[in-house]
């Protein structure tokens, strides 16, 4: 018999429609021979299986489960594709928990601590990760104008803490977008993250692990046409995506070695994606950990699994069955 797999999507944040696309993506990728899928959208207190494009049923909370035609219908694990809360900072993971539901991602822990960025690159700067200097505001708190250019500098990146899809980001090169761009972070967030812009390539490296096995997948290059990898670069078509990255064999090693050892420091499970800026010397330097990766057809992490010669299809089957192993 054919185990229930619920694609979890939707989200409060602005990165919805971008998760609704990744609902799409797994959809095609996982095997539906194997297991029979269901897309969930969670959004606000509204949750619902997606039957068809006219029909939806409400899902029970108290066992995620729901009621067709007279049957009840519960799910054998779930796969969390909810960029933003509250699927990305560790709710939904809490709540799958206490349920007893096996699911795809990080756990609580891990989850919360990657969501934050700046909490997340102050931990990893602990183990000697190289990370850029950066400043965090909570809301209320104000900072000077004078107070970021002597102890960060321009031009600086300022963006939520929170989130991701490059909402709410802006790259400030004088003084006096300072406080614009504070504005325009926070209308995202409850956290602020002002951070040093580093010069140099960015690049992007995805892996997972199961019980038997290690996969880090090949390293991409990025190249915006834009002033930044912003939301129109990521998803609609503003950028050059190389895989592998135009960068050393023995670069490559250095940056696939990092990213396992950020995947053990933070007890990640399931595919993430360690986003780096490789600046003058070849030193790695580390942009964000996504512990929820998109998953479209054009996402990294399926580019990444093609060039690594392997098939979508068995990752997502080896990254399920893991899961559910262990429960």
């Amino acid at each position: 018999m054919k185990k229930n797999i619920a694609i979890v999507a939707g989200g409060d944040s602005s990165e919805m429609e971008v998760s609704l696309k990744s609902a799409e993506g797994l959809y095609s990728f996982i095997d539906k021979e194997k297991y029979s899928l269901y897309v969930v959208t969670i959004v606000g207190k509204n949750w619902n299986v997606e039957l068809s494009e006219k029909e939806k049923l409400p899902i029970d909370k108290n066992d995620f489960g729901f009621t067709k035609n007279g049957q009840k219908i519960t799910f054998d694990f779930a796969y969390i594709t909810i960029h933003g809360t509250p699927g990305e900072n560790g709710v939904l993971q809490g709540y799958f928990d206490l349920l007893k539901i096996p699911y795809s991602c990080c756990g609580v822990l891990a989850a919360a601590l990657t969501f934050c960025k700046f909490s997340c690159n102050q931990f990893l700067k602990a183990f000697g990760v190289r990370v850029a200097n950066s400043l965090i505001l909570t809301k209320g708190q104000t900072v000077a104008n004078d107070i970021i250019a002597e102890k960060i500098g321009f031009p600086c990146f300022i963006k939520p803490s929170v989130g991701g899809s490059s909402f709410g980001v802006t790259k400030v090169k004088t003084i006096d977008q300072v406080q614009p761009a504070i504005s325009k972070a926070f209308a995202e967030g409850d956290e602020v993250m002002i951070e040093k812009f580093v010069q140099g390539t960015e690049v992007t490296c995805g892996m997972y692990r199961t019980g038997e096995k290690t996969v880090i997948l090949p390293v991409s290059e990025v190249v915006s046409k834009n002033e930044f990898f912003d939301y129109d670069a990521k998803y609609n078509g503003q950028v050059e995506e190389i895989t592998p990255a135009r960068i050393s064999d023995d670069l490559t090693k250095k940056i696939q070695q990092q990213t396992a050892e950020i995947y053990g420091y933070l007890r990640c499970k399931g595919l993430i994606r360690v986003d780096y800026i490789i600046s003058e010397g070849d030193l790695i330097n580390l942009l964000e950990v996504n512990t929820t990766p998109g998953m479209t057809a054009t996402s990294f992490i399926p580019q990444q699994v093609r060039a690594a010669g392997l098939d979508i299809k068995d990752v997502m089957t080896e990254i399920i069955e893991n899961e559910m192993t262990g429960f």
